[in-house]
């Protein structure tokens, strides 16, 4: 391989901010966060979603709905068209 021209492989801590759970794995990614997990620091990226929230992984529907855009869509179409069941928000 040359060498100088390849991005820094670090160990860089994932946090998967809707079910707070963290991994840590090695990427070229830069960050400008840091966070300490198991004692030791790592540079941070902040996920929407990983394995432990992802509906195919967890066979759980769960929506994630800032707006309200799906209660007024249920309200006006009721569940008319729905294949998945809704998780528990708890």
């Amino acid at each position: 391989m040359k060498a100088g021209i390849h991005p820094d492989y670090v160990e860089v801590l994932f946090h998967d901010v809707s079910n707070d759970f963290k991994f840590v794995t090695r990427s070229t990614i830069k960050t400008r966060e840091t966070m300490e997990f198991e004692g030791k620091t790592y540079p941070l990226v902040k996920i929407e979603v990983s394995s432990e929230s992802h509906p195919f992984y967890t066979g759980k529907h769960k929506i994630v709905d800032t707006a309200g855009r799906v209660d007024k869509f249920r309200k006006k179409f009721g569940a008319v068209g729905s294949k998945t069941q809704v998780a528990d928000a708890g």
